[in-house]
């Protein structure tokens, strides 16, 4: 393409990642970073913002330059889009062209806090200010989603740019709320950063475990993951048992990797690249199905082969597999 790319790329960490831009993918093409200000509101009479404090959640906000013009109907789209990442709704400071501000938190906070929330911000004279509160989960995808609108009807994605990055350092294991146990971010055979080692063979503090898993990210794509594998056999056998493995069950499930590992393996990694998703940002396309040869419908059928379709009783019985038809209710 004729563009010289700067090396080494930028690294940031996941979680500045997520504090900095909501989103562990994030386009750094333009600012509109997110701030904290949970800290600014503690205490107040708002429920909106008090119960998510007192949750365990945050508030935070994005300064979207010079959109104090905004239309009422957009601001409510806005609204509509954070909902659809969970998130209630969104709170508002408009700062106008003459320094007047307009806010639907006014009768919650006076004056003096609101130009404390503004400087913090950094806003100036035609910003809008926007605010969500929630658990750190939803306000960041609310937030992350509301940043990248916001820049494309402001027109501050600029396709003739690439900005590469690494982003390190994701969380080696998450939660989930339905099976009530950790599960592998990435996946088990993933090596947690030694500084957190302890914490992992206490069982302590496990979801701030981070893992030395790494993404490539270009223009707020992920083009490329990978991470640095467990090589020890002891290292494979905590990291079984944190994921609730009984020592029966890993050696049923991964007795030849065990096996394997007590003769020495080196430390090994990897990286897998999306050459399909680079092509489409570097052909400045919107749509992998714009450069994928025989792309699928979006049920994901393909018209090639006529996939999905039914197959002979023969070919199921050859594969060992029946169809059952579910009775009706």
């Amino acid at each position: 393409m004729g563009k010289d790319i700067p090396t080494p790329f930028p690294r940031i960490a996941f979680n500045e990642a997520m504090e900095r831009y909501g989103s562990d993918k994030p386009d750094t093409r333009f600012g509109m970073e997110l701030k904290n200000i949970s800290h600014l509101v503690t205490g107040s009479e708002f429920a909106v913002f008090q119960n998510a404090i007192d949750a365990g959640g945050s508030v935070r906000g994005i300064c979207a330059d010079g959109c104090a013009t905004m239309p009422r109907k957009q601001i409510d789209a806005m609204v509509e889009l954070v909902r659809q990442y969970q998130a209630k709704g969104l709170a508002w400071i408009v700062i106008g062209e003459d320094g007047a501000i307009k806010t639907t938190i006014s009768k919650f906070f006076d004056q003096a806090k609101i130009d404390e929330i503004v400087a913090h911000f950094g806003a100036k004279p035609g910003d809008t200010i926007f605010l969500c509160a929630d658990t750190d989960a939803i306000v960041f995808d609310a937030l992350g989603a509301l940043r990248l609108e916001l820049a494309k009807r402001n027109n501050l994605l600029d396709p003739a740019q690439f900005n590469f990055l690494w982003v390190t350092e994701f969380p080696l294991l998450e939660w989930s709320e339905d099976d009530q146990r950790f599960f592998a971010r990435h996946h088990p055979f993933t090596s947690p950063m030694d500084e957190d080692v302890a914490d992992l063979e206490a069982g302590t503090n496990l979801a701030n475990v981070r893992a030395k898993a790494y993404d490539m990210v270009l223009n707020g794509y992920e083009i490329g993951g990978g991470s640095i594998r467990i090589h020890q056999k002891q290292m494979q056998d905590l990291m079984f048992k944190t994921l609730g493995f009984s020592q029966e069950d890993a050696e049923k499930g991964f007795s030849y990797l065990l096996e394997a590992l007590k003769y020495g393996t080196p430390p090994h990694g990897g990286l897998a690249y999306g050459l399909d998703r680079m092509i489409m940002l570097f052909a400045g396309a919107d749509s992998l199905r714009e450069v994928i040869a025989f792309p699928k419908v979006k049920d994901a059928s393909c018209p090639m082969t006529n996939a999905p379709s039914e197959v002979e009783p023969q070919q199921l019985i050859d594969l060992g597999i029946s169809v059952m038809k579910e009775e009706s209710v």
